[in-house]
C-alpha cells in the first residue's frame, strides 16, 4: 500500500505565497516522478507541474514564472512554491506519484486527498 499525503493549503490574499508540500510512502521501490494537479470548483481537474527523478521539471503556462517545483528523491517529498497568486488559482490541489513497487516492475500511479488553496481578499 502506498500513501500519499498533501499539506500546506489554506487561505491567501491575492498577490500572496504558499508552500505546499507532499510525502509518498509504503510499498515504493523508486518514485519516476512527481506532480500537482488541481481541480477547481466545477472544473475538471488539470496538471500544474511535474518533476522527474532526474530533475527535468514542466509547468503549465498559467503556472510558469510563479510556481515552482522541487523535490527530495531521498525523502519521496515534492513540494510546490506558489508565488504572486490569484484568485484563479483557487482549488484543490492534488499531489500525484508515479513509482515502481519493486524493481523492474511497470510503473503505477497514486493520488493524494488533496489539500484546499483558496485566494481571496
Amino acid at each position: 500500500q502506498v500513501q500519499v499525503v498533501e499539506s500546506g493549503g489554506g487561505l491567501v490574499q491575492p498577490g500572496g505565497s504558499l508552500r505546499l508540500s507532499c510525502v509518498a510512502s509504503g510499498s515504493i521501490f523508486s518514485i519516476y516522478a512527481m506532480a500537482w494537479h488541481r481541480q477547481a470548483p466545477g472544473k475538471q481537474r488539470e496538471w500544474v507541474a511535474q518533476i522527474t527523478s532526474g530533475g527535468v521539471t514542466t509547468y503549465t503556462d498559467s503556472a510558469k514564472g510563479r510556481f515552482t517545483i522541487s523535490r527530495d528523491n531521498a525523502k519521496n517529498t515534492v513540494d510546490l512554491e506558489m508565488n504572486s497568486l490569484k484568485p484563479d488559482d483557487t482549488a484543490v490541489y492534488y499531489c500525484y506519484v508515479v513509482f515502481r513497487r519493486y524493481n523492474y516492475s511497470p510503473t503505477t500511479n497514486a493520488w493524494g486527498q488533496g489539500t484546499q488553496v483558496t485566494v481571496s481578499s
